[in-house]
């Protein structure tokens, strides 16, 4: 940006060239030639980047500053250069380490006509005691002093150039002319030399303390070491302490300090001088003020890229736009203005035309855009940015929702800010805003693909989460087992009642049944004995293979669905859900899932064998109308069909009862004991499946206490996947100083001890005697016992809390039940529900917080939210640098809150990416050392009509501006105190 195309922008960047010395100058003059002095002003025209500002030096004098000023108003010479101002440079009367003197300069302003006149009253006023007289500081004295000092001299030139040579300046007196003389204080800055020929070369010890003073006395370092202005800047020593030594913060100059020509605004490696603000003596009094604007390198600091930067806007076709065109600086920008002056229309034009207006329009009544709609019909606005290109919107195009649009600026709404710091309960909102700077944290080559937030967590927590859920699906399942278990083993007892019950039954029958056999028939009803039990042994064969030929009918339906429901499904939800995995439709084919080998001909053999057995072992039914033939003494009964032996049986017990009513009972009886050693068979199995239960249920229970260690190792997985998700943040906050320090991101394992013992009392009857007698009691024992170990255990000492807890109150917590175990059904129920609920997890989450100030973001008061909204935008979200366009963001809070909060975010921020803000906080003006102010005011309004709305814009080192700021804007008692100091006028 060339200079002339500068004014109205603001706090620039601007090359200064404080320290450069001219032919003539009083001591050690190297510019040689009859022509030095022309040669000297061209090098100055020519330097590049152009100087801007001059600051002639000379010592105890200013022929050459006048000479300089006098070829520039005069001869129209140094076009670039804004300002001339006389650096007077002197030597205390401290001596050095290397043998030299303390140099000091008083940088003085050239504002006042009369400027020289003062400037040689006040130097007239130093004097120098020697050789038994008293010299002022003026040419004819310091000419007499060097006559004094070395008779030898016979030319007044020389004896004038000696004279300065010995002139030295008492630190005392030098305080005492700036106390006495007003124009001092108020046109002289006093810098002092850091160097060797400066306070660095002062010895410690004795002269520590006089060289504090000369610092602290100072309100400039010139210096070109990074070193000292990180320390001038009071980055080095606590705050207290620095303005304890050396008063307030200073800048670091620097400059050429030519004596020759070829140095003329040459400093060594290019350190330039660099001043934010107009080109004006007051833009050097602003960085006495506020150090940063002050730089020493090749280029000044940048902040946001070329591209991210709005250099003008333009209002088109707008009657009411008494300025059309405005400048906006690359930095910190604040509208400033009465109530309905044109603040926000500005903004929101500005927002308009980076395509950044929130929409819908009619959800944002209170925006001038929607309330000046009627107006801005053909209105257009032109956005200029840094590097070169330009954007113009039409605003019915900028208000139309297109949801392909690039939005080119953030825009924070006064609306915006204030839904996200509202008490009733937006709090979410803000959380995403949170979680949207903690994605952006990630570059993007480590976000996998992800476009938010959720999707990098479903990303990277997705396995976990499912581990999670497979494991506590395997707790039910096992929980369920072990509560049949524990239903069997209970069993035992009745089981072998029932056993002892059938087995007395089956020897009543024999015993009865004993007594209708005849005497003679004795061998036949042994034989009938022998030809039942065979019976029985056969009928096992039968339900044996009965029972597996339907098993097998089962297995192949079951078989039969998974191929055809249950693989494809499974296949569906796989691809679904891996669909970013690249894997092409082909190669998708081996994941279907299907049984190996030749399952189906298995099924189909094996069944055909098990019917088979059925067949062969049922035997053909016999025809009760032929005679039946009596099985041979030889035949081996337990391998003949069922059918045949029934047969027999009919046989032999028509054999031994003649007579009808006999047989019948007969026959009664040995149904009967059929029927008795058949249940007996039966429990007997149960018995024996009882039996090994406690076997079982040790090993279910042990594969239940890993399927609970395993749902905590995958929230602690979870955990450390959330921690990895913000250590990019966290690790920036830990870092940060001040307001950002406040702020913390917490991961933590989260356990509502009080869900999970409230669901407990359901199921234990709290009148018992015992520990849990009463509501609150399982909840205290919990909270001692368990609570630590699901918040911060790992998953094995949460598994041997757990242990522990069953050890000592499982066999009370049995006994406490509300469901009787004279109700078996009921109480299995029970029992399997108490286990479910006992090793349940849904009490446990990860939870990840926002804090500031060691408070919970939900539980923060509008005022104190909107800090933390700022926050991430001001500080943490380094991945955005869009210019950042906020409405009033002071609305929610009490100046003391933007004096201490918000001013140093700001003041930070703007050093990173554009700023502009709409305010009437004199905080977030002055004490944010604000770059530029554009002071906004409306005209007479006519109804019907949009009032003329017109913009002044300028820095703080403008004094029209200055004056604009103070009869504006408002702030707390703080504020004010501050803003007296950088404004320089007495409120």
């Amino acid at each position: 940006m060339a200079v002339d195309d500068q004014a109205g922008v603001g706090s620039v960047w601007r090359r200064w060239e404080p320290h450069v010395h001219a032919p003539g100058t009083q001591l050690n003059d190297l510019f040689a030639g009859a022509a030095a002095w022309e040669e000297y002003v061209a090098k100055l025209e020519g330097i590049t980047p152009a100087l801007e500002v001059i600051g002639v030096t000379d010592y105890y004098n200013t022929d050459t500053y006048a000479r300089l000023r006098k070829a520039k108003d005069e001869e129209a010479r140094l076009p670039n250069c804004t300002t001339l101002f006389p650096n007077v440079e002197m030597r205390l009367g401290l001596g050095t380490a290397a043998g030299a003197w303390v140099n000091v300069h008083l940088l003085v302003s050239p504002e006042d006509p009369n400027h020289l006149a003062e400037l040689n009253r006040i130097l007239s006023n130093i004097t120098f005691a020697a050789l038994e007289d008293r010299f002022s500081c003026t040419p004819t004295e310091l000419t007499r002093l060097g006559f004094k000092a070395d008779p030898s001299i016979r030319d007044e030139g020389a004896a004038r150039r000696f004279g300065s040579t010995q002139f030295k300046v008492s630190f005392d007196q030098l305080k005492e002319i700036f106390s006495s003389f007003r124009w001092a204080r108020d046109n002289i800055i006093v810098a002092v030399a850091a160097g060797a020929d400066g306070t660095s070369g002062l010895r410690d010890g004795a002269d520590a303390t006089l060289r504090r003073e000369v610092e602290k006395f100072a309100r400039a370092v010139f210096s070109a070491t990074p070193g000292d202005r990180d320390f001038w800047l009071g980055r080095k020593l606590p705050h207290e302490e620095f303005q304890r030594k050396y008063g307030m913060a200073k800048p670091c100059l620097h400059g050429s300090d030519a004596h020759e020509l070829d140095r003329v605004g040459a400093p060594y490696g290019n350190r330039f001088s660099w001043i934010k603000g107009a080109p004006t003596f007051d833009a050097l009094r602003q960085a006495c003020i506020t150090p940063e604007r002050s730089f020493v390198g090749e280029v000044p600091p940048t902040g946001a890229s070329r591209s991210q930067v709005i250099t003008g806007v333009a209002i088109r076709n707008a009657t009411w736009a008494a300025t059309p065109d405005i400048p906006i600086n690359p930095g910190l920008v604040t509208i400033i203005g009465a109530r309905g002056s044109g603040k926000t229309a500005l903004a929101e034009l500005i927002v308009a035309g980076c395509d950044a207006v929130p929409l819908p329009l009619e959800q944002h009544k209170q925006s001038f855009l929607y309330r000046a709609r009627d107006f801005l019909g053909d209105v257009a606005v032109r956005i200029r940015w840094a590097a070169g290109d330009a954007d113009e919107r039409s605003i019915a195009d900028a208000t139309e929702d297109d949801i392909f649009q690039i939005r080119r600026a953030q825009y924070l709404s006064q609306q915006f800010v204030d839904r996200l710091c509202s008490s009733d309960g937006v709090s979410d909102e803000l959380l995403r805003e949170v979680e949207r700077v903690v994605f952006d944290s990630h570059s993007v080559s480590t976000r996998d693909g992800a476009t938010d937030f959720d999707a990098l967590l479903d990303l990277r927590a997705a396995r976990h989460r499912e581990a999670r859920i497979r494991d506590e699906t395997a707790l039910i399942n096992l929980s369920d087992r072990i509560g049949e278990e524990i239903e069997k083993t209970k069993s035992i007892a009745t089981l072998q009642k029932l056993i002892a019950e059938r087995e007395q039954s089956v020897a009543r029958a024999s015993q009865e049944r004993a007594t209708l056999v005849k005497k003679g028939d004795a061998q036949t009803a042994a034989r009938l004995n022998d030809v039942s039990a065979a019976a029985e042994t056969v009928r096992g064969y039968v339900r044996h293979f009965s029972v597996q030929e339907q098993q097998l009918l089962t297995l192949q339906d079951e078989v039969a669905d998974f191929r055809r429901n249950q693989s494809p499904e499974t296949l569906r939800r796989l691809r679904a859900k891996f669909g970013s995995s690249g894997l092409k439709d082909a190669d998708w084919d081996p994941f279907g899932t299907d049984f190996i080998g030749r399952v189906g001909e298995v099924l189909v053999d094996r069944l055909q064998k098990a019917r088979a057995s059925v067949a062969s072992w049922k035997g053909v039914p016999v025809d009760p109308t032929i005679p039946a033939v009596p099985l041979g003494p030889d035949c081996e009964l337990a391998r003949q069909p069922l059918a045949t032996l029934e047969s027999e049986i009919v046989r032999l017990s028509q054999i031994i009862n003649v007579d009808r009513a006999t047989q019948e009972k007969f026959a009664q009886l040995t149904n009967r004991m059929t029927g008795e050693g058949d249940l007996a068979k039966g429990l007997k199995e149960r018995l024996t499946d009882a039996i090994g239960a406690a076997q079982r249920r040790e090993v279910l229970t042990a594969d239940r206490a890993t399927a609970y260690r395993n749902v905590f190792e995958a929230v602690i997985a979870e955990e450390r996947v959330l921690n990895d998700l913000y250590a990019p943040i966290k690790a920036r906050l830990d870092a940060a100083p001040g307001t950002l320090g406040k702020l913390s991101f917490t991961v933590r394992r989260v356990a509502n001890v009080e869900q999970w013992a409230r669901a407990g009392e359901a199921f234990v009857d709290l009148r018992k005697a015992g520990p849990f007698k009463g509501r609150g009691t399982l909840f205290e024992l919990a909270d001692a016992h368990l609570r630590s170990a699901w918040l911060s255990g790992t998953a094995e000492e949460v598994s041997d809390a757990m242990r522990a807890f069953r050890t000592a109150h499982d066999q009370v917590l049995l006994a406490s039940s509300r469901v009787s175990e004279t109700d078996p059904a009921a109480h299995r129920a029970w029992l399997r529900a108490f286990a479910k609920w006992l090793y349940g997890t849904d009490h446990i989450s990860v939870q990840y917080s926002v804090r500031y100030d060691g408070t919970d973001i939900r539980n923060l008061s509008p005022g104190t939210r909107g800090i933390v909204l700022l926050l991430l935008y001001l500080a943490l979200d380094q991945s955005d640098d869009r210019p950042l366009i906020i409405d009033q963001p002071e609305e929610n809070l009490d100046p003391k809150s933007i004096f201490d909060e918000l001013v140093p975010l700001f003041a930070q921020a703007k050093f990173r990416r554009q700023v502009i803000m709409v305010t009437h906080n004199a905080n977030l003006v002055i004490n944010t050392d604000a770059d530029q102010i554009i002071v906004a005011q409306a005209g007479t309004h006519v109804p019907g009509e949009m009032p003329p709305i017109s913009y002044r814009s300028g820095g703080l080192d403008e004094e029209d501006i200055r004056k604009r700021v103070c009869a504006i804007l408002e702030g707390g008692e703080d504020a004010f105190k501050e803003r007296a100091r950088r404004l320089r006028v007495a409120l």
